[in-house]
C-alpha cells in the first residue's frame, strides 16, 4: 500500500527512520505542508532558509525519480487530503515534542483516524527522544550534569542506511516552493543535506580538535555552524555522535556535551511546555523590570555603545546567526543592564535567527536571565567590555561587524574607544553606565529573594 512521508524538521533522505518506515509500506508520497501557523510568524532568515532546504530536498528526490509535493494550509486538512488522494493507510512522521507540534499532531492523528488512516511516529529530531531519560524517581531531569550522564548511559541507535529503490508518488497539484525576499545584506549559509554533510566533514577535518578552546572566540571560525542543519534535520545528531565516538580529543568530548545541551533543553521544554513563554523559576516573574522603549531599539539595532554587544546584534541581522559566547553577552546586557524581560530578547532572536530553535533559544535565554535550569546565577553579570577583551582580544570580531571601529589607527582598542574617538568615527556613546546598572540589577534581585 502507498503511504505518506510528511517531512517537517527532517529534510533529508539519509538516516531518516520515519522515511524508512514509510518505504517499508510500499510506494511513498513525500509531502511538506507550509503551515501558516509556523510560516507566518517566522522571520526572513528562517523563511528563506526553509525554502532553500525544501528545494534541496526536492532536487534529491528528483535525482531518484520522485519529487516533493508541497501544499499550503492547515495541516489537519492538507494531510488528510493527501492521504486520501494516494489511498494511503498510514502517514509517517518523526515525532515532534514541541508545544505547537505536539498539539498539531494530535489534531492530525484524530482527523486521520476518522478516515481510517494511522499517523505513525518514528524517531525524532534528537538522538534520544525527549521524555526517555528520567531520574531515579521517574521524573525529567532539572539539572544538566546528571541528565548528560544518564543521556550518555542511555545511548542512541547507530545511523541508518538511506532507503533503496523507492516508487515515489506525487500529488496532482502542488504549490511552488516560495522564494521569500531577503532583506538587503542578509546572507545565509548553503542549505540542504549535502551542504550539511560537507560542513560537518570540514569541521571534523579542521576544527573539532581545537573546539574546546576555539568555540569561545567569536573572532575565529572555531565552531561547527551545524546548528542550522540540525534545526531543519538536514543531518541527524546521531550521525554527528557516531563520528565523534571515533575521536578521542578534548574538543570532540566537549562537542558531544554541546549536543547534550541541545537535547536537554528539548527534554525540559517537552516536560514544561509553558516555559516557551513563561519563567521556569516563577519567582523571577516578580522582579521589577523596565518598560521596553528606546533602549530596546538601540539593543536590537546594535547601537548601545558597547562594541561586543553591538557586534553581536549586527551579526544577527546580517547573517541570521550569532556566536554562542556573544549570545550570552548580549542576553546578559538586555536583562541585567537594561532591566528588560528575557522574552523580549528571545522573541527578537527567534525572528532573526536562521537556526532559531524554540527549546534552545528560550532556555538559553532563561539560563542567562537566571530563571532557567542550571541557571547562571543572577549575580553573574557579564561586563561587556571585559568579556570583549577576554574573548576577542585583538578585536577581530568587533572590527568585522562594527565598521565604525574597524580602523586600528583611529581606534586602537575597539572594545573601549574613548569619547573623542567615538565623536570622530560616529560610534554612539554607551547608553548606560554598566557599573551602575549592575548594582541596580542586584538590588532588584535581592528584593525577590526576601
Amino acid at each position: 500500500m502507498p503511504s505518506v512521508m510528511w517531512f517537517r524538521r527532517d529534510l533529508r533522505l539519509s538516516d531518516n527512520p520515519a522515511l524508512l518506515e514509510a518505504v517499508a509500506d510500499g510506494d511513498v508520497l513525500p509531502l511538506f505542508v507550509l503551515d501558516p501557523a509556523l510560516w507566518g510568524p517566522a522571520g526572513p532568515s528562517r523563511r528563506a532558509y526553509l525554502a532553500a532546504s525544501l528545494r534541496a530536498l526536492d532536487a534529491s528526490l528528483r535525482e531518484r525519480g520522485g519529487r516533493l509535493s508541497v501544499v499550503r494550509g492547515d495541516p489537519v486538512r492538507r494531510v488528510v487530503l493527501a492521504a486520501r488522494e494516494v489511498g494511503a493507510e498510514r502517514v509517517h512522521v518523526a515525532a515532534d515534542t514541541g508545544p505547537y507540534g505536539r498539539a498539531r499532531d494530535e489534531r492530525v492523528a484524530a482527523a486521520l483516524a476518522d478516515t481510517g488512516v494511522e499517523l505513525v511516529r518514528t524517531g525524532s529530531a534528537y538522538a534520544v527522544g525527549p521524555g526517555r531519560v528520567l531520574n531515579g524517581s521517574g521524573e525529567p531531569y532539572r539539572v544538566f550534569t546528571p541528565f548528560s550522564k544518564a543521556w550518555i548511559d542511555h545511548g542512541w541507535h547507530a545511523p541508518a542506511d538511506p532507503p533503496g529503490d523507492v516508487d515515489w508518488r506525487a500529488l496532482a497539484e502542488t504549490t511552488e516552493i516560495p522564494d521569500p525576499d531577503l532583506p538587503a545584506g542578509l546572507e545565509l549559509p548553503e542549505a540542504g543535506e549535502a551542504a550539511a554533510a560537507r560542513r560537518w566533514a570540514e569541521f571534523l577535518d579542521d576544527g573539532v580538535a581545537d573546539y574546546d578552546e576555539a568555540r569561545n572566540l567569536p573572532g575565529v571560525d572555531g565552531t561547527s555552524r551545524m546548528s542550522v542543519h540540525l534545526k531543519y534535520g538536514e543531518i541527524h545528531p546521531r550521525t554527528l555522535l557516531a563520528d565523534l565516538a571515533r575521536l578521542r580529543s578534548k574538543g570532540a568530548a566537549t562537542y558531544r556535551l554541546e549536543l547534550g545541551w541541545r537535547e536537554f533543553y528539548a527534554d525540559v521544554l517537552a516536560a514544561r511546555p509553558e516555559t516557551a513563554r513563561e519563567y521556569l523559576r516563577p519567582e523571577y516573574a516578580r522582579m521589577a523590570y523596565d518598560e521596553p522603549g528606546e533602549q530596546l531599539e538601540a539593543w536590537q539595532q546594535g547601537r548601545t555603545g558597547f562594541p561586543i554587544v553591538d557586534a553581536g546584534m549586527r551579526q544577527l541581522r546580517s547573517v541570521g546567526w550569532v556566536h554562542n559566547r556573544v549570545r550570552m553577552i548580549v542576553a546578559s546586557f538586555l536583562v541585567k543592564d537594561l532591566h528588560l524581560e528575557w522574552q523580549l530578547g528571545a522573541r527578537h532572536f527567534m525572528h532573526w535567527l536562521v537556526d532559531g530553535d524554540l527549546a534552545s533559544n528560550q532556555h538559553g535565554w532563561q539560563w542567562t536571565a537566571g530563571s532557567g535550569t542550571d541557571a547562571s546565577p543572577f549575580f553573574r553579570v557579564f561586563n561587556p567590555t571585559s568579556q570583549g577583551r577576554r574573548f576577542d582580544p585583538h578585536g577581530e570580531y568587533v572590527r568585522r561587524w562594527v565598521p565604525e571601529l574597524a580602523d586600528p589607527e583611529r581606534v586602537p582598542d575597539p572594545h573601549e574607544p574613548d569619547r573623542d574617538t567615538r565623536d570622530l568615527v560616529g560610534y554612539p556613546a554607551p547608553i548606560v553606565d554598566h557599573a551602575e546598572e549592575r548594582r541596580e540589577a542586584l538590588a532588584r534581585w535581592e528584593r525577590i529573594r526576601r
